[in-house]
């Protein structure tokens, strides 16, 4: 039988790159982790209570956050997943000849202190000022839109009662329960600069204001944010209203609004291509309800610390 080659990179002659490799290092290349980490850092516990864990490096945390963002991965998953990818261990920076994968509870831990400190939208804003200052400005016209984004509707928390943050809506025919998803898209480089999530029954138009950045010339978006004039004005006093016209079956649209409408989607379509990423690559496609459950093995302090140091 032929002896199997060593798994070390500098014995892999034959080895390519993947295309999660490839993404992986350029995330590595481009994100500013260490400005990130020093907004989280007031948060983190450096050091273990009494006889505790030892804390995980923040930089490393947050990594791990990211990938099970990119990834779609829970926190089972994500310590799976790490044990079974060389790519995504460089990336996080473990080596398993010498320490553990941080374990599903304590990954989970750390999300539960982001979502607690509500630091997600912080991350968001300081990336958004790093691309910036790296060059990548956000323009003057800005693309909203809306995506729902479905939920069980027959799960229910241990109160028996369903998530009171979510709703049900109508769209067309067809009812869904979830949450909803709006974003605001610059219309030149497609770079997402502002996000509001809602109860599925908020209408689009309810947080247009939460969209805009305030120095648009331009907003573009779909029939659903028609008549809201005084809103873009308020938020964006230089701004043209670019949304679609709608019609009714009393007033119907005329051939000079129908042009103009199509022309308007040209543009406005280009928003539907981070809808695509987002559920497709990211898979925003389902969420779950709140079920009032506590992270594994019933640990309730914020557990940030290697597995077996302490216990």
């Amino acid at each position: 039988m032929k002896q199997q080659s060593l798994e070390a990179s500098g014995f892999e002659v034959y080895r390519k790159k993947t295309r999660k490799e490839v993404f992986l290092s350029e995330m590595d290349r481009i994100i500013p982790w260490k400005e990130l980490s020093e907004a989280i850092r007031p948060y983190y516990p450096d050091v273990p209570k009494g006889a505790g864990r030892r804390p995980i490096g923040l930089e490393r945390m947050l990594r791990i956050h990211f990938l099970q963002h990119w990834f779609e991965l829970s926190d089972p998953g994500a310590e799976e997943a790490l044990y079974d990818s060389r790519a995504m261990r460089l990336f996080v920076g473990i080596d398993l000849g010498k320490e553990l994968v941080p374990d599903e509870t304590t990954i989970c831990k750390f999300r539960h202190l982001m979502e607690k400190h509500n630091l997600g939208d912080e991350l968001f804003r300081l990336v958004n000022v790093y691309l910036a200052e790296s060059g990548l400005k956000v323009s003057r016209g800005t693309i909203v839109d809306a995506s729902i984004i479905n939920a069980p509707s027959s799960t229910k928390n241990r109160d028996k009662a369903r998530d009171p943050d979510m709703k049900q809506t109508r769209k067309g025919n067809q009812w869904y329960f979830g949450m909803k998803t709006h974003i605001g898209v610059d219309s030149k480089t497609k770079l997402i600069h502002s996000v509001v999530v809602t109860p599925a029954n908020v209408h689009d138009s309810q947080v247009l204001g939460d969209l805009l950045h305030g120095n648009e010339t331009r907003v573009w978006g779909d029939s659903a944010y028609t008549g809201q004039k005084r809103v873009i004005h308020e938020r964006s006093p230089n701004a043209k209203d670019f949304t679609q016209r709608k019609g009714s079956r009393h007033r119907q649209l005329s051939e000079q609004e129908r042009s103009s409408n199509r022309h308007k989607s040209k543009i406005r379509s280009r928003v539907e291509h981070l809808f695509g990423i987002l559920k497709g690559q990211f898979g925003y496609k389902k969420v779950l309800p709140r079920l009032g459950q506590e992270c594994p093995r019933g640990i309730h302090e914020v557990c940030l610390g290697q597995p077996g140091d302490g216990q």
